[in-house]
């Protein structure tokens, strides 16, 4: 029997995070996967970022983590999205070599010194009411102290295409059935969701001059902090369009997709909605976008994104070549939708551990969300915490109030889903304040303080911090009179008053060249940081007021709820109330706020009801 402190299954993203954060923080981890040359893949799009996910890879890499570092060595397209509105709402964005991907996240495990099993996971061991350990197929018993599920879509999974039926956690691969029936036999909440992708084509066989060319950004913002430059060889992607005669084929077959058959009963991500949801919930639209995406420098497979399907494969290869460029394409691999079982997130706590099985942690598509970057950042919290319980640490949890992974797993752990979750701007209450460019200036003291980031991450870290403060001493050093500012073409409002360099910068159409103008010294300072800083500018009239509701947040979730309150007998609350009560048991007041249909009589029902309890804990322990 093997023994270590934690055992990650799963290879995924979700896996390599919480392997990797768990051994950053000191622990022995073990990795069980069934093809270690799989780890690190890419199951579906070849990208990493994007709106809401940018922010994701951005906060996994300020803690240490390793996807941003493993994207920046296989980008080969980088976009910033949303690039000319606020900052708070930009997400930047890469395309990737699949295999540069793959390679980068071994190697980077490896060098962690994570150990890698090959098997299947068929079992939990438990004991005492909490997980012990791992039983597998061909390895034997693996004995833990603690326990990390990052099953993906291999939990009970079934591949359609078509009428077609088939059992794997993603094509080629088989699904993981003993341990879906373990987690069934906990008496977990538990469910079926379903995702798709899109049929592979041959680039070969491709008329790329018939197609619209959408190069990536002259000026590449990269997904890592301690990322200088472009490892890769940078390609453009290409833009086409689904027609008339595309929708016609489509319809015509609708009932032989598995989603419209009624063979998956699984929900599907709104967000990302397949070709035949497309064409049938928007019957007005004559055509969809495609983005044409190479999977690799060295690969001539391209991912067409937005036209993922179940129709049987001779359908999709009509309907393929009814697009314009694509007329005479050859099909590599045909699209698919996968269903697969996943726990609801109200079953786990803040720390992504199960309220009902002590060391027991779960993270990714297992939990309901969908994506890359959400199951990376559970991944992270999992193994981090993961780790931690096994050194007699304190929880390492994270507020909505100071990071998209706490928005994220609050969400997920007061709301549950009835869709696969992915993030989004909107989400965040605070984003202003919790942007992608400064996720390092949040969280990397956070991740100092852990002792999981590594002295070159730390040695960057800290010298942006004394650029930063350099720019910041020599935007307030001087104050301006309107007449200053008129000579460098920036017009004042008519009170008079004097502004500084940084109060300049907050006003609108005024960005830091007007200000160099006028304080030449900044050119001294280095340009990352003056932009830096320009971005802080540009929200400093909103951030005090958003920093008082934060601080609400924070004191609310600082009122924890004693888990020997038995929030049934909680009087003054509807009985539907109480039981949600019961049945999601949040950890403190903010949590409990954020339930669905939670109301200010009740919250302070429960509040009053806390200090009587707190009370009579205080009168016991005398």
């Amino acid at each position: 029997m093997k023994h270590t402190d934690v055992v990650v299954v799963g290879g995924g993203h979700a896996g390599v995070e919480a392997a990797s954060a768990a051994r950053r923080l000191g622990a022995h981890v073990i990795l069980v996967t069934l093809n270690a040359a799989q780890i690190g893949a890419m199951s579906c799009n070849p990208a990493i970022g994007g709106l809401g996910k940018g922010h994701l890879v951005r906060e996994i890499d300020a803690l240490g983590g390793i996807m941003g570092v493993a994207a920046d060595r296989a980008g080969i397209q980088y976009r910033l999205l949303n690039r000319s509105k606020g900052p708070a709402v930009q997400g930047p964005r890469a395309q990737m070599d699949r295999a540069l991907y793959r390679e980068a996240v071994q190697e980077l495990v490896a060098e962690l010194g994570v150990e890698i099993v090959e098997a299947q996971a068929t079992d939990l061991i438990v004991s005492a009411g909490r997980v012990a350990g791992l039983r597998t197929d061909v390895a034997g018993d693996i004995q833990a102290r603690a326990v990390v599920l990052t099953t993906g879509t291999f939990l009970n999974g079934i591949l359609h295409i078509g009428d077609e039926q088939r059992s794997g956690g993603r094509m080629g691969e088989n699904a993981a059935i003993d341990l879906s029936q373990r987690l069934y036999g906990l008496g977990l909440p538990m469910g079926r969701l379903k995702t798709g992708t899109p049929p592979r084509l041959d680039g070969r066989t491709i008329d790329w001059d018939a197609l619209e060319m959408q190069p990536g950004d002259a000026d590449p913002v990269l997904l890592s902090f301690i990322s200088d430059a472009t490892a890769a060889r940078q390609v453009p992607c290409h833009i086409t369009h689904t027609n008339g005669r595309t929708h016609e084929i489509i319809r015509r077959n609708i009932k032989r997709s598995a989603m419209y058959s009624g063979n998956i009963t699984g929900q599907g991500p709104r967000y990302c909605p397949s070709i035949e949801d497309k064409v049938s919930r928007f019957s007005d639209k004559s055509s969809h976008q495609i983005f044409l995406e190479p999977e690799g420098l060295e690969d001539s497979t391209v991912y067409p994104n937005g036209i993922s399907t179940s129709l049987p494969a001779d359908v999709q290869l009509d309907y393929v070549r009814s697009i314009e460029g694509l007329q005479n394409v050859e099909i590599l691999k045909p699209g698919y939708a996968i269903e697969y079982d996943y726990v609801d997130p109200q079953a786990l706590d803040n720390t992504l551990q199960l309220k009902d099985l002590e060391r027991l942690y779960l993270a990714g598509q297992i939990n309901g969300t969908t994506g890359y970057e959400e199951a990376g950042a559970q991944g992270l919290v999992a193994g981090l915490n993961a780790a931690a319980a096994c050194q007699g640490r304190p929880p390492i949890t994270f507020s909505r109030t100071e990071a998209y992974l706490g928005v994220m797993i609050d969400d997920l752990i007061t709301r549950g889903v009835t869709e696969p979750y992915r993030m989004f701007t909107s989400r965040a209450e605070f984003r202003l304040s919790i942007r992608a460019d400064n996720a390092d200036q949040r969280l990397t003291p956070r991740g100092i303080e852990l002792g999981v980031i590594d002295d070159i991450r730390k040695d960057k870290f800290d010298r942006k911090i004394r650029e930063l403060d350099e720019v910041r001493r020599v935007l307030n050093s001087k104050a301006f009179s309107p007449n200053e500012c008129r000579t460098a073409g920036i017009e004042l409002s008519a009170d008079g008053a004097r502004r500084t360099g940084f109060q300049l910068l907050s006003m609108p159409n005024v960005d830091e060249a007007d200000v160099s103008k006028l304080m030449p010294e900044l050119a001294s300072c280095a340009r990352h940081a003056v932009v830096q800083v320009g971005r802080e500018a540009i929200y400093a009239n909103y951030l005090e007021r958003q920093e008082r509701d934060a601080e609400r947040i924070r004191r609310n979730e600082a009122l924890a709820i004693p888990q020997e309150l038995d929030l049934r007998s909680v009087h003054g609350i509807s009985s539907e109330l109480r039981d949600k009560l019961h049945r999601i048991r949040p950890g403190n007041i903010g949590a409990a706020s954020r339930i669905e249909g939670m109301t200010p009589a009740a919250l302070n029902a429960l509040i009053y009801s806390i200090r009587l309890e707190n009370n009579d804990i205080a009168r016991t322990a005398l």
